[in-house]
């Protein structure tokens, strides 16, 4: 697994949308898994045209 640094500005982000004890690796993933679901969404809703 790559290492990423992260900034105190971006830290402070993540820790607003952690819940409980939520690790930084599930918190990433799930933005990851939403920006993936909405983008394949745009590229679905795209397709109507």
């Amino acid at each position: 697994m790559p290492t990423v640094d992260l900034d105190e500005e971006t830290i402070e982000r993540l820790d607003s949308l952690r819940i409980e004890d939520e690790s930084y690796d599930e918190i990433i993933t799930e933005l990851i898994n939403i920006y993936e679901a909405e983008e394949l969404t745009l590229f679905r809703a795209g397709d109507d045209f």
